[in-house]
């Protein structure tokens, strides 16, 4: 993977309603490292049949490892190195497999000068389908620019 270059949103370029979104994909090898580095061995990650007897068609992503992509939206994307990630809210809502495409998104909801705190409507997507959704609260840092 490439090195990024983190966004340096101050606090008066954001606006509510502004959406921010990059794509990427959960390898075979990105379940297997989340497994052994978080201590989550559960089959329903690591082997189709058991995920089969499931009702799901292949093992799954840990709901956990696809929502920390929030972290790369919040770190990365908006408002980028001056954001303090305050909270997350979190509703699995459909299965991530191994390999699928996700675009991963944040819209601005809500701005509050008084704090520079962003609310995020968080969302995960797998095509039209939302995988994950929730909202973020960051404290913006214009003094981090």
């Amino acid at each position: 993977m490439s090195e990024q270059i983190p966004a340096a949103l101050r606090f008066a370029e954001l606006r509510v309603g502004d959406a921010y979104a990059f794509s990427r994909a959960l390898s075979e090898e990105d379940v297997r490292a989340f497994a052994a580095l978080s201590g989550d061995e559960n089959p329903l990650h690591a082997k189709k049949d058991f995920a089969w007897r499931a009702g799901f068609s292949n093992h799954l992503v840990h709901g956990m490892l696809a929502a920390g992509l929030f972290s790369q939206l919040i770190g990365m994307h908006v408002p980028g190195r001056t954001g303090l990630y305050l909270s997350q809210t979190l509703e699995f809502r459909n299965p991530i497999f191994p390999g699928e495409l996700l675009t991963v998104m944040g819209t601005i909801l809500e701005k509050h000068e008084s704090t520079s705190l962003l609310v995020l409507k968080t969302e995960i997507l797998k095509g039209i389908v939302v995988a994950i959704s929730g909202e973020a609260r960051v404290k913006v840092n214009d003094s981090l620019v």
